[in-house]
């Protein structure tokens, strides 16, 4: 059998648009390996609302 491995799932949430106080959110969803990463990961990604790069963060 193979074994599973260490990559999960998870979602990233925009962290400005909550203060912005705008309708909707932007969520993304990726992966990461962790082991490698057992704390939370923030990327730069593009939301659509605000139309520019923000910083979204790992929710649970």
């Amino acid at each position: 059998m193979a074994k599973k491995g260490n990559r999960i799932q998870v979602i990233l949430e925009c962290t400005e648009h909550k203060t912005s106080g705008m309708p909707g959110m932007s969520r993304y969803i990726t992966t990461k390996n962790k082991k490698n990463t057992p704390d939370r990961i923030e990327l730069k990604k593009y939301n659509p609302v605000l139309k520019k790069v923000t910083v979204h963060k790992e929710i649970k």
